[in-house]
């Protein structure tokens, strides 16, 4: 298909496939910061809550952009490592350990800005439909799969305006669905299947999360109660 005019479209018409499948009982979980504006249509569509799911990409050495591997936040932390890039890299363990140590500290201030003490959505026995603005080689989004295989979730749904067929094929197995508009043939990047790419700002973010859930308790009012 042609490029996606924007977030805000690739949302709205990702969210009418989602919302075909009939999920009972949804949670969307965006990957911040360019997946929140797509899973905002999304969660609106399904009249479903909105959370983030907090995953940071580490980067080759001399090439930031290339994920050698992702880490993503919980109780336990998950690293996933693509051992393939990871040796034509020239990285090793060691580099992605201590990469990882950083990218957590990100993840948290983020978690601070963006959710400000707001509860996390529950997601045991929910329909949980993992969102982002598009991946190219999955690094990320399998350390998001990974930990979500944790959650308990009754099903989990991958939702995605665009990605390389060979990708998707490798993931289908990971989610009991599978959502991706466009698949095509000769992938370079993201970006180039959006005509608007901005980059998304944290204000953005909170904004749209401040939208989804205006009536969100934070966990300080449940402690003190009405």
């Amino acid at each position: 298909m042609d490029a996606f005019v924007d977030r805000v479209e690739a949302g709205r018409l990702l969210a009418h496939r989602v919302a075909a499948l009939k999920l009972a009982d949804p949670v969307v979980l965006a990957l911040p910061r360019g997946g929140v504006p797509v899973a905002a249509e999304v969660a609106r569509a399904l009249h479903a809550p909105l959370d983030l799911l907090m995953v940071r990409k580490i980067g080759a050495p001399d090439q930031p952009e290339l994920a050698v591997a992702a880490v993503v936040d919980g109780d336990h932390p998950e690293v996933v490592i693509d051992q393939e890039t990871l040796r034509m890299s020239g990285a090793d363990r060691h580099y992605v350990a201590a990469q990882a140590k950083q990218e957590l500290k990100e993840i948290e201030r983020r978690r601070a800005r963006y959710l400000r003490g707001r509860a996390s959505v529950p997601l045991a026995g929910k329909s949980v439909v993992l969102v982002d603005d598009g991946i190219a080689t999955g690094t990320t989004v399998r350390a998001a799969l990974k930990a979500l295989q944790r959650s308990r979730a009754a099903r989990l749904v991958l939702a995605l305006p665009v990605a390389p067929a060979d990708t998707v094929a490798q993931l289908r197995g990971e989610v009991n669905e599978l959502v991706c508009l466009s698949q095509p043939e000769f992938f370079h990047a993201v970006g180039v299947h959006y005509r608007d790419f901005h980059q998304v700002e944290d204000d953005e973010v909170i904004e749209l999360l401040d939208a989804a859930s205006p009536m969100t308790v934070t966990t300080e009012d449940r402690k003190h109660g009405p």
